[in-house]
């Protein structure tokens, strides 16, 4: 039967099927949300309708308030992102090949990525003030000590007969490092790095909680304020829409970068 093909493990579906599968779902999310709505099942202040917020888009698209706070936004997430990652991957390499570099960061790390980040935002305001910097720094702690832990994962998994047969071949220790561990690990980090884009979409509100005036946290806070549904969907669909378009941009640059690891 075909329902047993489909919903075999491991099978590989053809395009058209799996383009077909997530288009059924997005109608049904939008079908029920429409029902909802228009049957008059909730009131307007509780979800606004799918025309509601089409039309607190096309004004805000119009005015170009929503590209401002787009910009805004990107901002921050990506100086944030860009910021931990860039220190994240060399440690977090490090920190799973060497024993030695994970006895000194490992404790610093289990301990920082239990902390809930809105309970620093405090101390952020205190140390670095209101302005962007702070917003860029909540995006960093979020993400920055999650990436460690995952990319050292990553490292800590590389086989050890690939650098034993390195060593074996007249490699050095830093040879190793550059020519082994590095490209074994790459694949993992890119599909981490994907991952932790992820969660730094989910602190942006956080990090535009306080003193912002332009953001798509601030534009849904603000709204929130006056039970401006439609605004406040149209911001958490404009966050979901960026989210989709970024995470591509990662499959697409891991496709173009690693076509080796296209298997792994």
């Amino acid at each position: 039967m075909w329902t047993r093909t489909l919903f075999s493990p491991k099978i590989s579906l053809p395009r058209g099927t799996s383009l077909g599968l997530g288009a059924a779902s997005v109608l049904a999310i939008a079908g029920l949300w429409c029902g909802l709505t228009y049957g008059g099942l909730t009131p307007p202040d509780f979800l606004a309708t799918p025309g509601q917020v089409l039309g607190a888009g096309l004004e805000r698209i119009l005015n170009l308030s929503l590209f401002g706070h787009i910009a805004a936004s990107l901002q921050v997430i990506l100086a944030g992102f860009l910021l931990a990652s860039v220190l994240a991957v060399p440690i977090g390499i490090l920190m799973g090949s060497f024993p030695a570099v994970q006895a000194l960061v490992e404790p610093v790390t289990g301990f920082m990525r239990y902390i809930p980040i809105s309970a620093l935002i405090p101390l952020l305001i205190l140390w670095i003030g209101i302005g962007v910097e702070q917003k860029i720094m909540v995006i960093f702690l979020g993400t920055f000590f999650q990436q460690l832990i995952l990319i050292s994962d990553v490292s800590a998994r590389v086989s050890r007969d690939l650098v034993d047969c390195a060593y074996t071949l007249g490699a050095s220790r830093g040879q190793v490092v550059r020519q082994v561990l590095v490209p074994a690990c790459l694949p993992g980090v890119m599909d981490n790095l994907r991952v932790t884009m992820g969660w730094a979409w989910t602190y942006l509100v956080v990090a535009e909680l306080v003193a912002a005036d332009s953001g798509l946290g601030y534009m849904i806070l603000n709204a929130m304020r006056g039970l401006f549904t439609d605004v406040i969907l149209l911001g958490v669909l404009t966050i979901g829409l960026l989210g989709l378009i970024t995470d591509a941009l990662f499959k697409w640059l891991r496709r173009r970068l690693l076509p080796w690891a296209a298997g792994l």
